[in-house]
């Protein structure tokens, strides 16, 4: 059972899963009934390609670019195991329908694949609730969780490129303002449309996180500090042009501020963190809807002393 915490959408999946997974215990039945009845089990049992057949394949089949974000070794292992499973049950069946003895070794294949079949979905659920965890249930961005794997990923990454690796962090302007004037739920929308906007706007690799609040962090590889410039600037220009759409119809226009940090070689992430929130409130001190650099190497609790 899925705690009630998760997000209605990551419940309702684990439930899919699991009735997938049903399905499946239902359709060894036929297998059964061959055997005792030899009866025959139908296309789905003695089919060359039976596996992709079945009502659970094309379940998964469904659902494969997600199983396969979370854990795609484990998803080998189920197709691996899914297919041996039904190869095996076909020979069990075809020998028996010719009435002959059914074979001991197919037997031994078929319970075999099937323990196969049943861990890896367990394994797969629960990498799936785990990965649910670090996401936001309203943005669905990452959260903070992760940010010390991701920052050193990212790092790592960036110096094999010859890049430097620059944390944004973003704070949308007079966010108060609209949830006292909008109400919530439309504070709620704006944050989702802020999440999309900057996921978009941010390359492939290059990680968009909700840091807590109207809070972002991006951690971006850039050729060098104009590249890097020319990112959040093309950021805060699509929060200008791209107004949220109330229900009502009316546009409400949405702002935010950025501070950008260029890590340095050996720098701690919470550091680099650090001096991007001081350059952030900078960037609010100059009038919000703009950017700013933190100072190199500075130690942001006595910078500008």
């Amino acid at each position: 059972m899925v705690d009630r915490t998760f997000s209605r959408a990551t419940r309702h999946f684990v439930a899919e899963l699991d009735e997938a997974a049903q399905w499946h215990m239902a359709w060894t039945r036929l297998v059964l009934r061959c055997a005792v009845l030899r009866t025959p089990p139908g296309d789905d049992v003695l089919s060359s390609d039976a596996h992709h057949c079945c009502r659970f394949d094309q379940w998964l089949e469904s659902h494969r670019e997600r199983l396969a974000h979370v854990d795609a070794a484990t998803l080998r292992r189920l197709d691996r195991n899914h297919r041996q499973m039904h190869d095996a049950a076909r020979s069990l069946c075809e020998r028996i329908l010719n009435g002959d003895p059914g074979d001991a070794a197919n037997l031994d294949d078929f319970e075999h694949a099937q323990a196969g079949v049943i861990a890896a979905l367990s394994l797969l659920k629960n990498a799936y609730v785990a990965h649910s965890a670090r996401l936001d249930a309203l943005t669905g961005l990452p959260l903070r969780h992760g940010l010390e794997e991701e920052f050193q990923r990212c790092h790592a990454q960036a110096r094999r490129h010859g890049e430097s690796l620059v944390v944004v962090m973003l704070d949308l302007d007079h966010f108060k303002s609209v949830n006292d004037l909008h109400g919530h739920a439309v504070g709620d929308l704006a944050l989702r449309h802020a999440a999309a906007l900057l996921k978009h706007h941010c390359r492939a690799g290059e990680p968009v996180i909700r840091f807590g609040g109207e809070e972002f962090i991006a951690l971006l590889q850039a050729a060098d500090r104009d590249a890097a410039q020319r990112a959040v600037q093309r950021i805060l220009q699509a929060l200008r042009d791209s107004p949220l759409r109330l229900p009502g119809g009316e546009n409400l226009g949405l702002r935010a501020s950025a501070g950008l940090a260029e890590v340095d070689d050996g720098e701690s992430m919470a550091h680099a963190i650090a001096r991007a929130d001081h350059a952030l409130y900078a960037a609010k001190s100059a009038g919000r809807d703009t950017w700013r650099w933190a100072d190199q190497r500075a130690d942001p609790a006595t910078a500008g002393a």
